[in-house]
């Protein structure tokens, strides 16, 4: 395993477990998901680079392109949430109750 691929499969971990253990505010929820993103970008770019074909040199733009339009939802969400419910940690939602 390269240096590269262990720096890219390190960071989407740490997204992930970052996301799983410490949920306790929707802002650090959505940077643990652009954290993850951003190393899938990484990742998908690296793979573009390394079959050399132009077919897979879009994918990662594509994925920047969708990955830009979750954290305008993430954060329009946020915003939501701070002005319904005066906080934005994530015990106080209840999706019962909207």
């Amino acid at each position: 395993m390269t240096p590269a691929h262990f720096a890219f499969s390190a960071a989407f971990t740490l997204g992930l477990t970052g996301l799983t253990f410490h949920r306790t505010h929707l802002l650090s929820a959505l940077l643990c998901l652009e954290g993850m993103m951003l190393s899938l970008f990484v990742g998908l770019a690296l793979w573009a680079l390394q079959t050399n074909s132009l077919s897979f040199s879009v994918a990662p733009m594509l994925l920047l392109a969708f990955s830009a339009c979750e954290a305008g939802a993430g954060l329009a969400l946020l915003v939501a949430t701070a002005r319904t419910h005066g906080t934005d940690r994530l015990q106080n939602l209840n999706l019962l109750q909207c």
